[in-house]
């Protein structure tokens, strides 16, 4: 991966519309201008989308309990997952759109019925859901398919996450595992960025990110500051359009500030070294002080240390340079609070 890889989630957002899950998808796609440095930054990298076999959901008397919430779809909560669940052939359109528009599109796919949609298109990665790490039947169908896996970790810990990578390893080791707290939105003390490290440390063959439910563009950035290398959001168009992620998403200036941020941090981290850049140079000029006479000088006199200070700009003789002008001789008079250049001395 070049960068950091960044997913927009658009799991349930698309409320129900193939047109609107693609009307995402394109906003998803549009470079970021930064507009002060003239600088087109690189969007996200895929799209995800969620898919459930309802077959295999809930217990039946779950999917039949009223369901009156005012992001509500339906009547009862069968009824309102079954209107955000679209066709496998809706998820192939999305996928054919996102490809068209230089997007990877990744999919969580929540049963082994949802297998099925394979058949249409092979999704770039796959994506575990915290719910469903503890699911090794899931698991163990979902690897045999030999696409990148993405496992997140919102519900797990460590047992959880070594069985579900014991099931996985059987079949490959393209594996990501995400770190990530499975409260919406997540609050601030229960984020624990500091797990990203251990994962980095006790799971170091395997490529480490950062599910963020936090409110903000800062805590994904945070996680790339730490080294992760995969960032998952949850994006949408408006996020006050009715469904239960909405209001928890990133909208479209959302996706903007983030995408600026990540893209331009992965531009500033630069090199393990210290050393004055190019764009210093002419700061360093500036602002910097050079040894200056601190009376007026007579050509002919001989330069004491008592005869001098520091002044800006920072083009002529550096304290470290001291030894070259004491015990020098001016060769033209010389005003107080002037810069000493060599050509000055004899």
């Amino acid at each position: 991966m070049k960068g950091v890889y960044v997913i927009g989630e658009i799991g349930q957002n698309h409320n129900g519309s193939v047109d609107l899950a693609k009307l995402i998808t394109e906003i998803a796609a549009r470079p970021i201008q930064e507009n002060l440095f003239n600088l087109s930054l690189r969007p996200m990298d895929a799209v995800k989308m969620t898919k459930r076999d309802l077959k295999e959901e809930l217990s039946q008397s779950q999917m039949d309990r009223p369901y009156t919430s005012a992001h509500s779809f339906g009547a009862t909560y069968g009824e309102h997952r079954a209107f955000l669940e679209l066709e496998d052939e809706a998820h192939f359109e999305v996928y054919k759109h996102a490809k068209a528009l230089g997007l990877d599109f990744v999919e969580t796919l929540c049963a082994v019925g949802c297998l099925s949609m394979l058949k249409l298109f092979t999704p770039d990665r796959l994506k575990v859901a915290s719910r469903d790490l503890t699911n090794l039947p899931l698991l163990h169908a979902l690897a045999e398919t030999k696409i990148p896996i993405i496992l997140s970790t919102g519900m797990a810990g460590q047992k959880e996450l070594d069985d579900a990578l014991a099931v996985i390893v059987k079949s490959h080791e393209n594996i990501s595992i995400l770190h990530c707290v499975s409260e919406y939105p997540t609050r601030p003390a229960n984020v624990n960025l500091n797990t990203i490290k251990f994962l980095q440390k006790n799971y170091s063959k395997y490529t480490i990110g950062y599910s963020d439910h936090t409110i903000g563009i800062a805590t994904p950035v945070a996680a790339v500051a730490m080294g992760a290398q995969i960032i998952e959001k949850h994006i949408t168009l408006d996020r006050n359009m009715k469904g239960t992620d909405q209001a928890g998403s990133l909208g479209i200036d959302g996706m903007n500030r983030m995408m600026r941020d990540i893209r331009m941090l992965e531009m500033q981290f630069g090199v393990e070294d210290i050393f004055i850049s190019d764009g210093v140079a002419a700061a360093k000029e500036k602002l910097e002080r050079s040894i200056a006479t601190k009376r007026s000088m007579k050509a002919g006199e001989l330069i004491s240390e008592n005869d001098l200070h520091m002044l800006s700009p920072g083009d002529g003789f550096k304290w470290a340079d001291l030894d070259k002008v004491i015990g020098h001789v001016l060769q033209q008079d010389m005003p107080a609070d002037e810069i000493i250049y060599p050509t000055m001395l004899k």
